[in-house]
């Protein structure tokens, strides 16, 4: 059975960062690509970040490229996501996922002043 587990949320205030931690099991981690998501308050899900099986190729969602990074550690098994340079608008629970049908229960990103 597939089991992510989300950590590493917070209240912090814009400018700030945090950093995302995802400990996956049940299933051989380093046979998938990963993906983070989001969902802001009054939202849909949103696709963040994606990685591939070996953590060479990555890609983001126009909005945070170049403020989060995702990787991984497959001897772990953990998946991550640095935030930096909060912003208001990335306020939101964020889900670790193999998609968006087998993802975790969430860790919330609170960025208020």
């Amino acid at each position: 059975e597939v089991q992510l587990v989300e950590s590493g949320g917070d209240l912090v205030q814009p400018g700030g960062s945090l950093r995302l931690s995802c400990a996956a099991s049940g299933f051989t981690f380093s046979n998938y690509y990963m993906r983070w998501y989001r969902q802001g308050p009054g939202k849909g899900l949103e696709w963040v970040a994606s990685i591939n099986r070996g953590g060479e190729w990555t890609n983001y969602l126009d909005s945070v490229k170049g403020r989060f990074t995702i990787s991984r550690d497959n001897s772990k098994n953990t998946l991550y996501l640095e935030l930096n340079r909060l912003q208001t608008e990335d306020t939101a629970m964020y889900y670790c996922g193999i998609d968006e049908d087998r993802r975790g229960q969430g860790t919330q990103v609170t960025v208020s002043s």
